[in-house]
């Protein structure tokens, strides 16, 4: 086994640093391809670095990319070129077996919840931590605490079939969270909400970064890009173009170069 994959099974050790010592970007890429068809790239060059603690959007049209970047993180695919590093460590170089030590330190949210509708709320966040063999006090402590923190706290035995889209969306987050990841991806996570929930669903996330998780949050709503002055990835036509100071700055910026 390459010193890339004992290093992820050992990924809690690495991915908060020893005091003391420099602490390396979370999540790196370098010169990143990726094709699914041979003659056009849907990623072409990507230079991204996203340091500990930063909230990042990440936008685009439909179609530009912004899913592909972020399965490229939990290695839903491999990269065709560049690397990619996560606390340090090449994430293309890891074999099949390794992979769930990464996804470990990884919190993933999509857009349409992937929760088990006949299930109950417990049964749908604890099963992250039923993965990792967790005991069952500290896992009833653990999903006590994340259902706390997305405003779900006592409603562990209700069905998740039976309640709202956006609370469904928040037991989703709530089994993300729930292993304190290093890093959380958000995939589209408002796309089946309404404008009012959208923004409750943005709060929870600027929320749990506040709190020390990084976030890479990938959407194409401009109200929400426009309410926060986050850090901001443009994905068009395979390229990553960045306005740090968000949608304000890159909206003037191509409208200077129109």
């Amino acid at each position: 086994m390459g010193s890339d994959d004992s290093s992820i099974r050992n990924m809690p050790s690495f991915v908060r640093s020893r005091s003391g010592q420099p602490q390396k970007p979370l999540l790196v890429l370098e010169d990143v391809y990726k094709y699914f068809r041979r003659d056009i790239p849907t990623l072409r060059g990507v230079n991204l670095t996203v340091e500990r603690g930063e909230f990042v959007f990440v936008t685009g049209p439909s179609g530009a990319g912004k899913s592909t970047l972020l399965q490229l993180v939990y290695r839903q695919h491999d990269v065709d070129g560049g690397r990619i590093l996560f606390s340090g460590r090449d994430v293309s170089r890891l074999t099949d077996r390794s992979i769930p030590f990464l996804r470990r330190n990884l919190g993933i949210v999509f857009q349409d919840f992937k929760v088990v509708p006949h299930w109950t709320v417990f049964e749908n966040v604890s099963v992250s931590l039923e993965i990792l063999g967790t005991s069952q006090k500290l896992m009833r402590s653990r999903v006590a605490e994340a259902l706390e923190r997305v405003g779900l706290a006592g409603r562990g035995g209700e069905r998740v079939g039976h309640l709202s889209g956006g609370e469904q969306q928040r037991v989703a987050i709530a089994r993300a969270i729930v292993t304190d990841p290093a890093l959380l991806l958000a995939d589209e996570p408002t796309g089946n909400l309404d404008p009012a929930l959208a923004i409750d669903i943005l709060t929870l996330f600027e929320e749990i970064n506040e709190a020390g998780t990084t976030v890479i949050f990938a959407t194409h709503d401009h109200s929400l890009l426009s309410s926060s002055p986050h850090r901001l990835i443009v994905i068009d036509e395979g390229r990553v173009y960045e306005a740090t100071r968000g949608l304000r700055a890159w909206s003037a910026r191509t409208q200077m170069s129109a």
